[in-house]
């Protein structure tokens, strides 16, 4: 499943016994070390309790919704990769889900094989991240923005910026690259994981999320090239 020899941990939870079942046993089959909740509460005592690698979370639990549960693990300080399932493909139900730093969404029904695409590509960004840690970790700074990833911080123009861990993520990519144009498949296998480009609009989610919070404290800083993607450039023109 990884490229190390460690077994990753995955937390499936759902209500329905037999997604529960049919989740556990695929990614069993590539590599995973799989356990079961299905409810929220049970979710957040296993996560507790475990610390897994990654959780697969339903958004409709009988208790807390899977929303719910992913905001408070993050609330607590757990940053464990989230992949939501939803069975209502709604702009707003993805929207809330990407908001609360969760890493990717699948519609049901799905197939087997595009979920377990999704848990590859997530764990893969985890491992890379993880590995790569001691190296890159530093100051970054662009213009009035400071990002200190030792302390995980943001600031600009002196003012603290909340961020989800996966707009920290973009935004260090994107400082560590300022000035240069980075496409969409650059920004989805070096921030996501994923190597394919899929149908997913995650990107430009998270470039609009990281422009609200950047925006109202200076000029703009993300710069879209259309058609191309998007580069970070200090003192870069507003776009019509």
């Amino acid at each position: 499943m990884t490229d190390n020899d460690r077994i990753p941990q995955v937390l499936v939870v759902d209500d329905e016994p037999n997604i529960r079942e049919l989740v556990q046993v695929a990614l069993k089959f590539h590599g995973c070390a799989v356990t079961a909740a299905s409810s929220g509460k049970d979710a957040l005592r296993q996560a507790e309790a475990a610390r897994p690698d990654l959780i697969v979370l339903d958004v409709m639990l009988p208790d807390l919704d899977g929303f719910e549960v992913c905001r408070r693990l993050r609330a607590a300080g757990n940053d464990v990769p989230v992949i939501f399932l939803t069975a209502r493909d709604t702009s707003s139900d993805t929207v809330t889900g990407l908001a609360l730093g969760g890493d990717d969404y699948v519609t049901k029904p799905f197939s087997v094989e595009a979920l377990v695409a999704r848990v590859r590509a997530v764990l893969r960004r985890a491992a890379r991240n993880a590995d790569d840690a001691p190296a890159d970790q530093g100051i970054l700074r662009a213009g009035d923005l400071e990002l200190d990833e030792s302390r995980w911080t943001v600031r600009r123009a002196g003012t603290p910026l909340d961020l989800s861990p996966t707009e920290f993520r973009l935004l260090a990519y994107l400082m560590r690259h300022q000035g240069r144009v980075l496409t969409r498949a650059q920004l989805l296998e070096n921030v996501w994981g994923w190597d394919y480009a899929g149908q997913s609009q995650i990107v430009e989610t998270y470039v609009s999320y990281l422009r609200h919070k950047l925006d109202p404290l200076g000029p703009p800083l993300i710069r879209t090239q259309r058609g191309v993607g998007y580069s970070l450039r200090p003192g870069a023109r507003p776009e019509g």
